[in-house]
């Protein structure tokens, strides 16, 4: 089976993961996926493939006769989706050949356009899946778990050679926790490689340190009419505290190692507002920085809190 004919597959299955959501996973969705891999780890001919109870999906390949002595590698992509834009219901769309023109997606109304995409004119020719606009596609990082199983299967297949393979499979990325309940011991592998995102051919031997940020103001709601002197709008204080940040200090205004302060969302009323954020930084130092830089927000006249999650 063509790679792109397991994420076709895989992405069907609604796997969104939920910050909000207590217990691994966040998202009953994820068991249906990790189930569903198992099977069809279990029909190439992998071993010992178990699902856990918190919907890690394992599978081995044992080493060729001969390569028993070589070093186990591992090969890990995670089950789960972000919760944007839609994800219990994913149309997918196959574009053969492409002509390096803008994609339509669906009847969304959202376009695909080279001009702000460049990596799409390295494409012409290929095969390219997108989502029809009204849902994300998956493909981050179900397309990783479709090559690590066509990798699978190609091994077994053409008899390649090779040392003990490890996959697993694991829940809840988006939100911080993949890695958590991950039973090394039970994977085995020596060394492992993330199958997720990036330029083809690249391969990243370093990540960021992250954390997640919640600001809470607690306001003050007066009628109107009589609030001169005595009204505190939350919402307004929310944003003299996200204008407290550095301002090139933001994804859309950094690169390669360049720390930074992403704004996710923000809501609320006249009484209780909150903002919520994701830190990055290569360093540690400046990482504990802003960190902490988050907590002495707003101004400590206000009542507020502003809590690493």
């Amino acid at each position: 089976m063509r790679s792109y004919e397991r994420l076709l597959r895989y992405a069907a299955v609604n796997t969104t993961s939920h910050e909000d959501q207590e217990g691994t996973p966040t998202g009953e969705g994820q068991f249906d996926l990790a189930r569903l891999l198992a099977e069809e780890m279990k029909a190439l001919g992998m071993t010992d493939v178990f699902v856990d109870e918190h919907a890690y999906a394992y599978g081995f390949l044992p080493a060729s006769q001969g390569y028993e002595d070589r070093k186990a590698i591992g090969f890990i992509a995670h089950l789960d989706t972000v919760d944007d834009c839609g994800g219990t219901d994913t149309h997918p769309q196959v574009i053969k050949n492409y002509d390096g023109s803008p994609i339509l997606l669906g009847t969304s109304g959202r376009i695909l356009d080279p001009e702000d995409f460049p990596h799409l004119k390295d494409c012409l020719g290929k095969t390219i899946l997108t989502t029809d606009g009204s849902s994300v596609l998956g493909a981050d990082d179900k397309a990783g778990i479709s090559e690590i199983m066509t990798m699978c299967e190609h091994l077994i297949n053409d008899q390649i050679p090779h040392g003990k393979i490890c996959v697993c499979f694991t829940p809840d990325e988006e939100i911080g926790h993949g890695a958590a309940l991950l039973d090394l011991k039970k994977f085995g592998a020596e060394f492992a490689y993330t199958v997720d995102g990036s330029a083809p051919g690249e391969i990243e031997f370093e990540t960021f340190n992250a954390a997640a940020a919640r600001l809470t103001v607690q306001g003050f709601s007066v009628h109107p009419g009589d609030a001169k002197g005595k009204m505190i709008n939350a919402m307004k204080v929310i944003m003299e505290a996200n204008d407290m940040l550095p301002s090139d200090e933001v994804p859309e205004k950094t690169q390669d190692r360049e720390g930074f302060y992403h704004l996710t969302g923000a809501g609320g009323n006249v009484s209780e507002a909150s903002a919520d954020y994701i830190l990055r930084d290569h360093d540690p130092e400046k990482f504990k920085r802003r960190k902490e830089k988050c907590r002495r927000l707003p101004p400590r006249s206000i009542k507020s809190t502003a809590t690493e999650r």
